[in-house]
């Protein structure tokens, strides 16, 4: 719905801007628009490689098995129905860690992996919404 929407705004931009006889500065916008949105998308995927080396860092290292040790008494008081050893343990686990470390677009599959096992858990009556993908 939202691809809908985003093309009628362009159309409606297009047409008015012919109507107007604006072209020119429509062409401007556009080319403007779109070296920003290149910037942007750069500086942002820089800055989410970063910090998915260091993830990948500390993991490495086992920092994260380490910190997933120190949260696993809280996560059993916080999920009481969660076996220990289940796979949705360490898939909160590891979403929590992801976002400790401000990983909120490493975090989104390891949220839904957890929930896709917390469903499981559950006997499959609850649906997963893809919406909700981090704690």
């Amino acid at each position: 719905m939202v691809n809908y929407i985003w093309v009628g705004m362009f159309v409606i931009g297009i047409v008015f801007g012919m109507i107007n006889g604006t072209m020119d500065q429509v062409n401007e916008a556009l080319f403007v628009s779109a070296k920003e949105a290149v910037t942007l998308c750069l500086g942002l995927m820089s800055i989410l490689v970063f910090w998915l080396g260091l993830m990948k860092i500390a993991e490495e290292s086992g920092l994260l098995d380490k910190l997933s040790n120190l949260f696993k008494p809280f996560m059993r008081w916080l999920f009481p129905e969660v076996p220990p050893n289940h796979p949705a343990m360490g898939y909160i686990l590891s979403n929590m860690m992801a976002n400790t470390f401000g990983l909120g677009n490493a975090a989104t599959p390891l949220g839904i992996k957890a929930m896709e096992q917390l469903k499981k858990l559950n006997g499959g009556k609850a649906t997963v919404s893809r919406s909700m993908v981090t704690f």
